[in-house]
């Protein structure tokens, strides 16, 4: 169905043959040839039926349930019962071609997400060997492999560049616009082109693992899951409905009673069926819900699932991890202060080698400044990491300890002659680094994570959409923490945190707060997410953890998906509620007037049906 137009649709084309027929017999009927007329009525109402009175039958004998397919079946063959053929041909052409057009639309929105594995080419051209290429299916690629791309086309499969230069258009997977530059070492992701220059690329994942397939998978996954507003809603329905059907049956039994114009009340309960039918109230949420996330998915925003739509929508409290969210998460050696006499040099080599096997950040910072100072590499041995704080190792048989001045403090070194040195250092936002041995303090490196700069607008636009909290969490020491929550505009932070400290700290707001959602990288922080109302895991292309961890997956690493992100649930919301309250005043004023007499039933399945278009209109437009 990926490329099918409205016209192809099997539905559609019955529905459209019964709006012939009905014409048709409409004609004839103006030329006097009535019992031509009657037997081309019936035939447009059983063409029209074709597909809503099955399923009414279906779900009432293999589910015992009533829906609102049997409201409008039995209100069809009541029409033709009592001989008004036409009325019950408009009926089953109006409800058949609404019906239609909803699960047309639904699933045109579903596809345009499917859509998106049409951007990864069907064949490529591996390199062999011997230094010749061979022009083979996608999915024949196996991980190492290395296939030519060439400019114009787009990546066949994830990759690693493993030679050439080039940019990269990534929004297909990150919704950013523009090119990102790519050189040896970079990853690549299926579906993004290359705009420039060739590239050989190594294969790392195949063509139904990579992270265009799991996009995929993950949005169409999450078009299926109901969200609780959607679940109660169907919940209402299925009671709903065969009360209706016991008002109309009591309509037709008590009216006829009274009267003794069987024939007059029988055609009301039908009208008062058709009235009261709550298709557009049905519809309301599912159709909204599938066209925002299939939108989301669209534009590098994964919602997985109608729920985290919803918590999206109302949360009001967010806690964001300072370290790769509201900072760079590349932080960089700035200042070394050597002390008591040693030499620089020697103070970078030895942080370096205790902080060779560690996977902190920070440790990554020393490692990337000692490689850069071209330093001394010296061998390690006993490590062992203090997690969260720091780490330490016996190098050239000395014991020496590297982290926070907290940790080294609290090991019992002095840190009093240099107190004014690291307070100086974290009031300009650096984060400290002691190294000690085990009499001594040796020196200190600060280091700095530069700020995002859109950090401070998106923290204005996200308290512009409702959000009553900012909350950074990070584990860096207070005076840190103070100078990088004024520059990014939050209205509190938590420091010192531990990686196990963050999910308490979460749970701790939520419920000092409500609903509460968390924004991390979806790997360190992923305790934390799952704690909250919403996890939100930001840059997360190409992260695996992150993909199946989170709540929702930013791929592109932008403060502004974030905020897209809200946006998209707020609105939601928003139209979710204009449609529920259409869907009750279409009820309101069709089930008096039907119950009255003042509705005809040609112009209560007019309305019915009109109501039900509205809302899926209204609906479509989060899809764009």
């Amino acid at each position: 169905m990926d490329g099918e137009r409205w016209w192809q649709n099997r539905e559609v084309q019955w529905s459209a043959s019964s709006g012939i027929l009905l014409t048709l017999g409409f004609v004839i009927g103006l030329s006097g040839a009535g019992t031509l007329s009657t037997w081309i009525y019936v035939s447009a109402m059983l063409v029209g039926a074709r597909f809503f009175a099955a399923e009414a039958i279906e779900l009432l004998v293999e589910e015992r349930i009533v829906g609102i397919e049997l409201l409008m079946t039995v209100a069809a063959v009541t029409a033709g019962v009592l001989g008004l053929w036409g009325e019950a041909a408009t009926l089953a052409f109006l409800y058949s071609i609404s019906e239609a057009l909803e699960e047309f639309t639904e699933d045109r929105t579903r596809n345009a997400i499917r859509a998106l594995m049409d951007l990864a080419p069907k064949r490529v051209t591996r390199l062999v060997r011997d230094g010749g290429q061979e022009e083979i299916d996608v999915d024949q690629l196996a991980v190492d492999d290395r296939f030519l791309v060439r400019p114009g086309q787009a990546v066949a499969t994830d990759g690693i560049v493993h030679d050439g230069e080039s940019a990269i258009d990534e929004s297909s997977v990150t919704g950013e616009p523009i090119p990102v530059e790519k050189a040896p070492g970079d990853p690549v992701f299926a579906g993004t082109l290359n705009t420039s220059g060739a590239l050989v690329i190594e294969t790392t994942a195949t063509s139904t693992e990579n992270t265009l397939a799991k996009i995929v998978h993950l949005v169409t996954e999450a078009q299926e899951q109901k969200g609780h507003s959607e679940r109660r809603m169907r919940k209402f329905s299925r009671r709903y409905s065969p009360a209706v059907l016991a008002v109309g049956a009591l309509v037709a039994v008590v009216g006829g009673l009274v009267t003794g114009d069987w024939s007059t009340w029988l055609i009301r309960a039908a009208t008062v069926l058709v009235a009261a039918a709550p298709c557009a109230l049905v519809i309301s949420i599912p159709v909204t819900y599938v066209a925002a996330m299939g939108n989301a998915g669209r534009h590098g925003v994964l919602i997985k699932g109608g729920v985290h739509l919803e918590n999206l929508a109302v949360v009001r409290v967010l806690a964001l991890d300072k370290t790769g969210t509201l900072t760079r998460g590349k932080p960089k050696v700035v200042e070394v202060h050597p002390l008591d006499g040693f030499a620089e040099g020697r103070i970078v080599a030895i942080t370096a080698a205790v902080e060779s096997r560690s996977e902190h950040p920070l440790a990554r910072a020393v490692l990337d400044y000692a490689r850069d100072t071209a330093t001394e590499s010296l061998p390690m041995t006993e490590f062992r990491s203090l997690i969260g704080a720091g780490a330490e190792a016996t190098v050239d048989g000395t014991r020496y300890t590297v982290g926070s001045p907290d940790l080294v403090a609290t090991n019992g070194t002095d840190l009093d002659d240099v107190a004014e040195t690291i307070a100086s250092l974290q009031e300009r936002g650096l984060t400290v680094i002691v190294v000690a041995d085990p009499q001594r303090a040796l020196g200190l490196l600060g280091i700095a994570d530069v700020v995002r700069e859109n950090a401070r607008q998106a923290m204005k636009q996200l308290h512009s959409l409702g959000i009553d909290e900012l909350v950074m969490l990070t584990g860096d020491n207070q005076r840190t923490a103070a100078v990088v929550a004024a520059q990014v505009g939050v209205d509190t932070f938590e420091a010192e945190l531990r990686p196990e400290d963050k999910s308490t700290a979460v749970r701790k707001l939520g419920e000092a707060h409500g609903r509460i959602g968390m924004v991390g990288d979806g790997v360190n922080d992923a305790p934390a997410l799952a704690v909250a109302d919403v996890g939100i895991a930001m840059g997360a292309a190409g992260s695996d953890v992150a993909l199946e961890t989170a709540d929702v997956v930013l791929m592109a690493d932008d403060l502004t998906r974030l905020v897209d992100a809200v946006r998209i649930g707020r609105r939601t919301r928003r139209i979710v509620q204009q449609n529920i309250a259409l869907s009750i005043l279409i009820l309101v004023i069709l089930v008096p007037g039907a119950l009255v007499g003042w509705l005809a039933l040609p112009a209560a399945v007019l309305a019915h049906e009109l109501s039900e278009f509205a809302v899926i209109a209204n609906g479509m437009r989060m899809a764009r």
